[in-house]
């Protein structure tokens, strides 16, 4: 492993223990087997880059994870409907298996509205995710991904995500389950398609 890939593994380590705000220079290096301070420097430009690419990677592999899970639970009988809930039911269960995970990019988004560059890499990172989001919901190529399904489908799906998990670090025990979420969705629909019907 070189300097570069052991500097982001030592980063992800410290971003679960000891959160984006808290993980200094002299942590990830320790935690990176010892590689100096200036290579984060050479690599990265800054302690803020490098913890900003380490919680991306993490993100993108907490997302490969929930999609083997899901294709290894799969049902082929499942509805579409119950296929949802089981995604959704998935995505909660890692609010409290990967909670450092959620907690450090709170955190993250939190400093980026003092940080530019932050902003602008997090902002990436957003884009990936909502076009990842719309190829694993729709099971789309990656190439059939459409600019307008990643501002609707993946946009509302990643609002989800982000406002589920936010209730879920909060308040657990009063927060939706995957059954919740599809219930909500429909009642939100059956009261928008009247609307959309009149304004047609």
């Amino acid at each position: 492993m070189g300097n570069r890939e052991a500097l982001l593994a030592g980063a992800k380590r410290c971003l679960l223990e000891k959160g984006y705000a808290r993980a200094t220079v002299r942590d990830i290096t320790a935690a990176s087997g010892g590689v100096s301070m200036a290579a984060i420097g050479y690599h990265f430009g800054s302690r803020e880059a490098l913890l900003t690419e380490a919680l991306i990677q993490a993100l993108d592999e907490w997302g490969a994870e929930i999609q083997r899970a899901l294709a290894a639970a799969a049902e082929p009988a499942a509805t579409a409907s119950e296929q949802f809930e089981a995604v959704w039911t998935r995505i909660i269960e890692s609010f409290t298996t990967h909670r450092p995970l959620w907690v450090a990019s709170l955190e993250a988004a939190l400093q980026a509205e003092r940080s530019p560059e932050l902003r602008r890499q997090l902002a990436a990172g957003q884009h990936e995710g909502r076009r990842g989001t719309v190829t694993w919901l729709q099971a789309l190529d990656e190439d059939a991904v459409t600019d307008a399904s990643v501002r609707t489908v993946g946009s509302v799906h990643m609002a989800l995500i982000s406002g589920v998990m936010m209730q879920w670090l909060i308040d657990p025990q009063h927060s939706p389950s995957g059954h919740d979420v599809v219930q909500g969705l429909r009642a939100i629909a059956a009261a928008v398609e009247p609307a959309i019907d009149q304004d047609a």
